[in-house]
């Protein structure tokens, strides 16, 4: 008998036995059981996101999958091996005769352990647990496109792009995945707000639709003897006790192909085939995700957003109950309760049941571990969830300090104060800095948290409510860097807040200090020796008097590609927002704001006057600056949305980017120093020195890891990109240059609108669809297509509204098809537009396009393609 090698590693927080690494799991190949651990590693960041939260059924081939001659035999496992670590969180789903316990695969040592059993395939619903572990209404569709017997991934192509318009006319953004089997799953996000069942009717009649329209290529019936030479559209995988393989799941065939996310780009070459699992890592490693859209994320699909999980197909059967999920599993993992001093409840936590008028509980520890540092909790949820400040909270509003998300605690934390005996997780001394209660202002899971927090009168926050903010800024490091900020608007409290001394005092030391410091006011009631909380800087100086005409013009980025990045020279990485682009011209009593072509927008946006309460450093004290940024509105998950910014609706924000001159607009010499020259990584620093957060305005961190990382966190934070700055430029107004590089996860594209076409159906006696031109490189408007989708009714009504007055007899250009000119009536072109596509056509014409809103802020001369 062959002797089993048994070996430990460490996966993350995670002890991991494995055994058999060199197995040889895929014969033809001769992959091995540590190359499929490698890649469930090395995918790990893209894959959790699709499954997280979701109970996981496995495939296994636990003696590999064989040849084709003599293929391996495979178990389909739904219940936890009995044989799994103690820490693979679980869900339930109680069925009428039976319960499934499954796994849930959160974290990165799941995979490995699934790959140390040879569950190569992972299944899961569209459906995920919520926070309490009931299962949710599903937060996405999907389409299974199953070619039939001399079809193949080409006519599997031709149907999904079919589907694609479908579900655009829906709405619906749709993303495709070679199956790494046969053929192509369509995938489209929703909003929880329908069950299961609902949603498998629409994909049924989609279905449907799409074979009456095209008989000789799609069948929607489960016939297979009906399946020849055409594509099966199944829509059945919608179903809440329905499974499909996981984006970024092996394949047991005979090679180790992938069911990879593809864009619809590559859905265009003919030669399209499925990838193998090294091909899928090296566009993972590259930054290529193209279902980041529809990972997981606190507040997004199954986190807390959609519907409550209880219709009828909730959990398969329509009786189905979830266990919840233990939010102190990762804690008690950590600890053991015969060796440490500290509480470890045997229970799941339970939210506490506040009465009228109480508010939950905070503690701040100072923690003499390795490193000194402190423990800020806030009771929520039923448990205390926890950051470590390493060099405590801030009690000046002038600072940001770094806070490290840990694990939640138990609520009987919030009393603890003792040794932590060597050896042991966290080994030192705590002792309570401060505690008390808290009021919630806002709660974005992972995102963002705002309250106030209101500790004991001798405590470290100095016995006044000190109002916080915590925000998620993955950018300094990781997903787990958040940070802390004490907000300018404090509680008003009638007196000035108490100083604090230095955070690496001891504790003892530091309340006195601080009692005495308490006393010790001067004249005008501030405390000696501090600012208060909230206070302003004093600025002197009459103010200047200037305009929109007195900013200089943006600089602007070029579209390019990786490549374009020269690797002898440096580059930070920013965000690309999806807004206007703003200057502002900042006094010490006034705001003016421009957009990119020198319009006023003053009185548009009287929010953003706040930006003369946040100069600080020289800017301040200059009485001013010249700040460049994009104007953005933010949806109810958080996430720039264009079109809530042309409503006028949605949470809005002022990203700052760039500082261009320190001092005011139109003043004299001696009180501007112009920052054009200089370099812009010292623009950089300069404005993060310059300027604080406020409530409307942020100055988002720049990155100087790798481009793939940087488009990583694009991806996840939903936005359309990233911008490439060379640290060592200079800046360029009004000019567009190499020095800053656009590069598109999303493409979109500026239109020029010169015709409308009638609606039909019901849109009769309406816009049925814009025409559009974009100018050559001369300068010479040329057609470029139709967009018709992407409009809602009020939209609609207020392009005819506008276009209306523009109206002329003849075409404004002479290449528009006779097909597009039929049921025309055209325009002047003097409006830009912008429009969301999936490329362009061999015919150089908008592929697909979807409406996103005008360009009030661009001319016709600046429009070009963007898309290649």
């Amino acid at each position: 008998m062959a002797r089993t090698t048994r070996q430990t590693y460490t996966v993350g927080q995670r002890s991991l036995s494995v055994s058999n690494l060199d197995k040889v799991l895929y014969p033809a190949t001769g992959t091995t059981k540590a190359e499929v651990m490698r890649y469930y590693l090395g995918v790990a960041d893209v894959l959790i996101p699709q499954v997280a939260r979701r109970p996981v059924t496995r495939k296994r081939w636990v003696d590999g999958v064989g040849t084709a001659d003599r293929p391996g035999t495979v178990f389909f496992r739904k219940d936890l091996e009995d044989s799994a670590p103690a820490w693979i969180p679980t869900g339930r789903i109680v069925h009428a005769e039976r319960t499934n316990t499954y796994p849930l695969a959160d974290e990165p040592a799941v995979l490995a352990w699934f790959a140390q059993v040879a569950a190569l395939e992972l299944h899961t619903p569209q459906w995920r647990f919520g926070r309490n572990g009931q299962p949710r209404n599903p937060d996405r569709l999907v389409l299974d496109l199953d070619p039939g017997e001399g079809a193949g991934l080409a006519e599997c192509a031709e149907v999904a792009r079919l589907c694609r318009d479908l579900l655009t006319d829906m709405g619906l953004e749709a993303y495709p995945v070679t199956s790494g089997s046969k053929g192509i799953h369509l995938y489209a996000g929703l909003d929880g707000r329908h069950n299961a069942e609902a949603v498998s009717a629409v994909a049924h009649e989609l279905a449907r639709a799409l074979e009456a329209d095209h008989r000789d290529l799609v069948v929607s019936a489960m016939k297979r003897s009906l399946r020849a030479g055409k594509v099966f559209v199944d829509w059945s995988q919608n179903n809440a006790s329905k499974t499909t393989v996981s984006p970024y799941s092996l394949r047991g065939r005979e090679h180790p192909w992938v069911a990879a996310p593809r864009t619809w780009e590559e859905l265009e070459d003919p030669r399209l085939r499925h990838l193998e699992f090294e091909e899928v890592l090296e566009r993972v490693a590259g930054g290529l995700d193209p279902l980041a859209p529809l990972g997981w994320t606190p507040d997004g699909p199954g986190g807390g957003g959609g519907g409550d999980g209880d219709d009828d197909g909730g959990a398969g059967t329509g009786s189905g109950t979830a266990e919840a999920i233990d939010r102190l599993s990762k804690y008690r993992s950590m600890r053991d309760p015969d060796k440490t001093a500290e509480p470890v409840p045997a229970q799941p936590p339970a939210e506490r049941e506040l009465g009228e008028g109480q508010l939950p509980g905070f503690v701040i520890q100072e923690h003499h571990a390795r490193r000194l540092h402190w423990d800020f909790r806030l009771e929520h949820s039923g448990v205390l969830v926890s950051w470590a400040v390493p060099k405590g909270p801030p009690l000046d509003t002038d600072q940001n300090r770094l806070a490290v998300m840990t694990e939640d605690h138990p609520l009987e934390y919030g009393t603890f104060e003792g040794t932590i005996a060597p050896g042991e997780y966290g080994a030192g001394e705590v002792t309570i800095w401060d505690s008390g209660t808290w009021e919630l202002e806002k709660w974005r899971e992972g995102k963002e948290v705002i309250g106030v927090l209101h500790g004991r009168p001798d405590g470290g926050l100095g016995g006044v409510p000190r109002r916080y903010a915590l925000i998620n800024a993955p950018g300094m490091g990781g997903e787990r860097n958040w940070l802390i900020h004490l907000m300018k608007d404090q509680p008003d409290t009638g007196q000035a807040a108490p100083g604090v001394p230095a955070q690496d005092a001891t504790t003892t030391e530091r309340k006195k200090a601080a009692g005495k410091k308490a006393t010790e006011k001067n004249a005008t009631g501030e405390t000696s020796g501090t600012k208060p909380a909230g206070k302003k800087r004093a600025r002197t100086g009459p103010a200047a008097s200037f305009g929109p005409e007195d900013l200089p013009a943006p600089m602007l980025a070029t579209v390019g590609r990786p490549a374009d990045l020269t690797a002898d020279e440096d580059w930070s990485f920013e965000m690309k927002w999806d807004g206007w682009r703003v200057i502002a011209g900042v006094s010490q009593d006034r705001v003016v704001l421009a957009s990119r072509n020198g319009q006023d927008l003053t009185d548009r946006y009287p929010a953003l006057q706040e930006l003369t309460g946040l100069l600080r450093g020289e800017a301040a004290d200059r009485g001013g600056a010249v700040l460049d940024g994009e104007l953005v509105a933010l949806d109810d998950r958080g996430r720039p949305d264009f079109g809530l910014l042309q409503d006028g609706t949605g949470e809005l924000r002022l990203i700052v980017f760039d500082i261009l001159q320190l001092g005011p607009p139109g003043t004299s010499q001696h009180r501007r120093h112009s920052l054009l020259r200089t370099a812009h990584g010292e623009r950089r620093a300069i404005l993060e020195a310059s300027l604080a957060e406020g409530e409307v305005v942020s100055v988002p961190p720049a990155y100087h890891g790798s481009l793939a990382q940087a488009q990583r966190i694009s991806r996840a934070m939903g936005l359309e990109g990233v911008v490439a700055k060379r640290t060592g430029s200079v800046y360029l107004p009004g000019r567009r240059g190499s020095a800053w590089i656009k590069l598109k996860l999303q493409q979109h594209q500026e239109i020029v609108v010169i015709g409308v076409r009638e609606g039909r159906g019901e849109r009769s006696g309406g816009v049925g669809s814009l025409l559009a031109a974009i100018p050559d490189e001369s300068g010479t408007l040329r057609y470029a297509g139709r967009v018709g989708t992407g409009f809602s009714a009020d939209q609609l009504a207020e392009v005819e509204q506008r276009l209306r007055p523009l109206a002329r007899d003849t075409p404004p250009v002479d290449d528009v098809p006779a097909e597009d000119r039929a049921d025309a009536w055209w325009v002047t072109p003097s409006e830009v537009a912008e429009v969301s596509l999936a490329g362009r056509t061999r015919a150089g014409r908008l592929r697909q396009a979807s409406w996103r809103g005008w360009r009030p802020d661009k001319s016709v001369d600046e429009v070009r393609w963007e898309v290649p």
